[in-house]
Order: C-alpha cells, then sequence, then structure tokens
C-alpha cells in the first residue's frame, strides 16, 4: 500500500466523534453492573463467612450493613443485580435472533432502566415490610 492510499483511508471513529446513545450506555452499565455485581458478592460472602465465626463478628458486620453506608452499598449492590439481570435477558433474546428493531431495542433499553430502578425499590419495601 503506498502512502497516499493509507492517507485515503477513513480513521477509525472513537468516543470524541460518536454522539452517546441510549444502547451504547446500556452496553457500558451492563459491563459495570457485572462488576458491581461481583463486588456485591464478595460482601455476600463476607456476611455469611462472620455468620459462621462468632456472634461477636456477625454482629459487627451486621453493624456495617445497618449503618447508612452499608445500606448505601446494599442498595447498589441490588440495583445492580436487578439491572445485569434484566440486561442478560435482553441479550438472551438477542440470542434468539429477535428484537433488532431499532425502536424495540430502544424501548427495551428504557424498559431495563425503568424496570431496575422499579425492581430495586419494590424489592426493599418489601424487604423493610418483613423486617422485624
Amino acid at each position: 500500500m503506498t502512502k497516499t492510499e493509507h492517507a485515503r483511508r477513513p480513521l477509525s471513529p472513537h468516543l470524541q466523534i460518536y454522539r452517546p446513545m441510549l444502547t451504547m450506555l446500556m452496553s457500558i452499565f451492563h459491563r459495570a453492573t457485572g462488576m458491581a455485581t461481583a463486588v456485591g458478592v464478595v460482601l455476600l460472602v463476607w456476611w455469611l463467612s462472620a455468620a459462621a465465626t462468632s456472634d461477636a463478628y456477625f454482629d459487627m458486620v451486621q453493624r456495617f450493613f445497618g449503618h447508612w453506608f452499608g445500606r448505601m452499598l446494599l442498595f447498589g449492590f441490588t440495583w445492580a443485580l436487578v439491572h445485569h439481570a434484566l440486561g442478560g435477558l435482553r441479550h438472551l433474546l438477542w440470542d434468539t435472533g429477535r428484537g433488532f428493531d431499532l425502536p424495540l431495542v430502544e424501548w427495551m433499553a428504557r424498559a431495563t432502566i425503568i424496570g431496575s430502578v422499579a425492581v430495586t425499590i419494590l424489592l426493599w419495601i418489601i424487604g423493610y415490610g418483613v423486617m422485624p
């Protein structure tokens, strides 16, 4: 390839050229919520190991999760888990070869966002409802 042919080739687009789209952001969020879910599982293992260790250690971990910071972590973990699961259902639908119409793709992206927030809030309302 000559130097002039190389100069005429289009440059690969990057984030400064792309206009952020909902589907692009959903892809990024799906990866981020996958990582957040992994961190949340570490917190769950910490809680379970504290329950198996001693009453004093379990009480300390319970106090941590009962503090506003711990509750925010748990709320974020719940949202990440629900959001990642709903995104996984979208991908499962796409794996069947369906759901690729652009209006449907946009609708499913919005439904994933709204659904993950709604289900997270509902789970926390139920959780607080059954607490003694």
